[in-house]
């Protein structure tokens, strides 16, 4: 197992903690501070990301994505209502029913669409299919920015969503764990990737980003936050030592930290897709637009490169996925090529 104390590629969660995170984590760590976010990092990291959103909106902070998704879903909806999704959205792979728990029933509703995403024919069949008392009122769409296949939504089609969503009264919920993987790759402004498109909640992801745990919800409609402290708390997802997060935010968020993390990450994938065609028989399934890549391996190249050491999702039974982080390194990526290249098949 020579690689096995060695970057890995099978996600950006098995990355460390940045470096401008950490030092901002220890600076929290002087002295005393007020408990459950009354203290002065928790009010500085709301007021950076209102900033960065160029709007008021309400900002809440969660301990990981589940939560952050789950609740956030949970106050959007009652526990009649249902959610439309795509088919590998990661509320319905990855979350085991934590949306439906949350919401006490709200039934997720699966659509199929390319390359992991919603598109507004997919999202009217279900919005329309049933309109009776006996089936769970459609009330929320969730689209993942950047998506389960890497894949990103133009703004465009962001905006083609809200269409239908304004049409047939349903709200936008966006899982953005990768949400600046997506921002670097679009080169749009966190607005123009949100509310100004449509967005009325949004699970903002930082521990894919070079942060140690901690997610932020936002809410740009903030009718929809009354009595979220109340889930967050009840869900145990209240931080007593709230610094600890938010002073995390506020060493990603200085200097563009985040997008700096974010554009790395995107570039090794890309680096990696682009070495990948000098490996014959392998082939890309999906658009490298952010820091994941998917492809097929045959399973004696699977086998043997696992044998080696080397880490990677078996994705959902159909890929093989390589996921790239703030911290990744071309030497890595090339040793990983040669040893893919050295399987004899």
């Amino acid at each position: 197992m020579k690689n096995e104390n060695y970057e890995q590629f099978a996600s950006d969660n098995y990355s460390g903690i940045c470096p401008e995170v950490l030092e901002s984590l220890l600076k929290a760590n002087q002295g005393s501070s007020p408990a459950y976010g009354n203290d002065i990092y928790t009010q500085q990291a709301s007021d950076k990301i209102r900033e960065i959103f160029e709007c008021d909106c309400e900002v809440f902070f969660v301990f990981n994505g589940t939560a952050a998704n789950a609740l956030s879903l949970a106050s959007m909806s009652q526990s009649y209502h249902s959610v439309i999704c795509h088919e590998l959205a990661h509320i319905e792979t990855d979350e085991c029913g934590a949306p439906e728990f949350a919401s006490n029933g709200a039934k997720l509703l699966l659509a199929s669409g390319e390359n992991g995403k919603l598109n507004p024919s997919s999202i009217e069949e279900l919005a329309t299919k049933r309109t009776d008392i006996h089936y769970p009122k459609p009330k929320i769409i969730s689209i993942t920015q950047a998506n389960e296949l890497g894949v990103t939504y133009s703004i465009k089609e962001i905006e083609a969503i809200r269409k239908v969503a304004n049409k047939h009264s349903l709200r936008i919920h966006m899982d953005g764990a990768r949400f600046a993987n997506a921002l670097v790759s679009l080169g749009c402004t966190p607005a123009e990737m949100t509310w100004k498109s449509g967005v009325d909640v949004l699970s903002l992801g930082g521990t894919k980003n070079g942060m140690a745990f901690g997610e932020a919800v936002v809410f740009f409609d903030k009718d929809l936050s009354e009595d979220f402290e109340y889930r967050v708390k009840q869900a145990g997802q209240l931080a007593s030592k709230m610094r600890f997060i938010t002073s995390q935010w506020l060493g990603l968020l200085k200097n563009d930290v985040w997008l700096k993390n974010a554009r790395h990450a995107n570039s090794m994938a890309k680096y990696f897709a682009t070495r990948l065609e000098e490996v014959d028989g392998v082939n890309l399934l999906c658009p490298v637009d952010a820091n994941e890549v998917f492809l097929k391996l045959k399973p004696e190249v699977e086998v043997a490169l696992k044998k080696q050491g080397w880490i990677f999702y078996a994705f959902i039974g159909i890929s093989h996925r390589f996921v790239f982080s703030w911290d990744s390194t071309k030497e890595r990526i090339d040793a990983l090529i040669e040893d893919i290249k050295s399987i004899e098949i």
